[in-house]
C-alpha cells in the first residue's frame, strides 16, 4: 500500500487549482523550493507524473487530473469535519484571508472611525488574519480566498454578501488654490475646460469618464488633464495640492471639505455608489474562522453613526474628523 501524507496531498490540489506553484506556495504558506520537492515526493512515491511544467507553465497530466477528481472531494468532507470540531473551541482557530479593493479599504477608512483588525485579532487571537490589496478583480475562489471588500457594482452576483457601508457620493471637488486661477464650472460640460486628474483602473487599465446625475438627467464627461493617478490616497493629496480638479468619493473628502480645503464644484451633480460589501461563495457550511469574521463585523459596523453628508466648508464653521483606521 502506498502510504501518502495529508500535507503532500494538500500541496498537490493547490498547485492543481492554481496551476503555479508560486501561488500554491503562497496559499499554502510553504517556501517554493518546499512546494517543488514536495510534489517531486509525492510524483516518486506514486511512481506517476502528476503536471508537466516547463518554465512558463504548469498543467496537469491524465494522472493528475484523476488523482485531482478523486482526493479534492476527500480533503473537503477532512476541512469540514475539522470545522466541525472547531465550533466546540471557546475560541475558534484557523485561517481567514481577505482580498480587499484599495479603493474600498480607503473609502471605509475614511468613513469609520472603529479600528477592526486589531480588536478582531484581539478577540480571536488563534486565526491567522491575512490581507491581500487586490485591484485586479480576481476570483476569490482561485485565488484561495474566504471572502472579498468591494464596491458593490463590481461583485459577481452569485456571491453573498454583508454590508459594511452606505451609499455614498461621488463628487467633482478642487481646491482653493486652484479655483483662484480657475472659473468654477456650472455644468459637467464645463469640464472639458478645466485640468481634471484623471484615474486609471487597475483591473481594466482604462480612464473612464466621469458620471454625474441630478434628479433623472445623466450625463458622463470624457474629461482630460495633464495628470492621471491609479490610486486615490494620491488622487486626494495631488487634488488638495492644486494640481486639478478631482472626483472623489465623498467620505475621503468630508473633513475637508468642511474645513475649506476643498470645494464641491457642481453641487446639484454626483454620482451615487451603492455601497461597499463584503462578499464570500455561498457554501453549505462556511468555514469557521469567516463565520466568526462576519459576525464581528455586524458589531463593528454599529460602533460609529452614519457620517452626514458634506457640505462646502469656509474653514471657521467645519468640524475636523478624528483620525480613521481600520486596522
Amino acid at each position: 500500500m502506498i502510504r501518502v501524507h495529508l500535507t503532500e496531498l494538500t500541496a498537490f490540489v493547490a498547485v492543481a487549482e492554481h496551476l503555479s506553484f508560486t501561488k500554491a506556495a503562497a496559499e499554502v504558506g510553504i517556501a517554493l523550493p518546499t512546494m517543488s520537492q514536495t510534489i517531486r515526493s509525492l510524483e516518486q512515491r506514486l511512481g506517476v507524473r502528476l503536471f508537466n511544467r516547463t518554465t512558463r507553465s504548469v498543467a496537469l497530466t491524465e494522472a493528475g487530473g484523476r488523482l485531482l477528481a478523486e482526493v479534492e472531494p476527500i480533503l473537503e468532507n477532512i476541512d469540514h469535519a475539522l470545522e466541525n470540531v472547531n465550533s466546540f473551541r471557546e475560541k475558534p482557530m484557523g485561517t481567514l484571508r481577505l482580498a480587499i479593493e484599495r479603493s474600498a479599504s480607503q473609502i471605509l477608512m475614511a468613513n469609520h472611525p472603529a479600528p477592526l483588525v486589531v480588536p478582531f485579532l484581539k478577540e480571536y487571537p488563534d486565526i491567522r488574519f491575512e490581507v491581500a490589496v487586490d485591484d485586479a478583480h480576481s476570483d476569490i475562489v482561485s485565488g484561495g480566498f474566504d471572502a472579498g471588500i468591494r464596491c458593490a457594482h463590481r461583485i459577481e452576483r452569485d456571491m453573498t454578501i454583508l454590508r459594511l457601508m452606505d451609499e455614498f457620493r461621488v463628487l467633482a471637488v478642487a481646491a482653493p488654490a486652484y479655483l483662484a486661477h480657475h472659473p468654477k464650472p456650472s455644468l459637467p460640460k464645463d469640464l472639458h475646460a478645466h485640468n481634471c486628474i484623471r484615474f486609471r483602473t487597475s483591473w481594466d487599465g482604462a480612464t473612464h469618464p466621469w458620471v454625474f446625475t441630478k434628479g433623472d438627467q445623466q450625463t458622463e464627461i470624457a474629461v482630460e488633464g495633464s495628470f492621471i493617478v491609479n490610486d486615490a490616497d494620491v488622487l486626494l493629496r495631488t487634488t488638495l495640492q492644486g494640481v486639478g480638479v478631482g472626483y472623489l468619493p465623498e467620505p475621503m473628502v468630508a473633513s475637508h471639505l468642511a474645513e475649506g480645503r476643498l470645494e464641491i464644484l457642481l453641487e446639484d451633480w454626483s454620482h451615487t455608489v451603492p455601497g461597499i460589501f463584503l462578499y464570500h461563495p455561498s457554501r453549505r457550511q462556511t468555514p469557521m474562522p469567516l463565520q466568526v469574521f462576519l459576525r464581528f463585523i455586524e458589531k463593528w459596523r454599529k460602533r460609529a453613526p452614519v457620517p452626514s453628508r458634506a457640505t462646502r466648508g469656509n474653514g471657521a464653521g467645519g468640524k475636523r474628523q478624528g483620525s480613521h483606521s481600520i486596522v
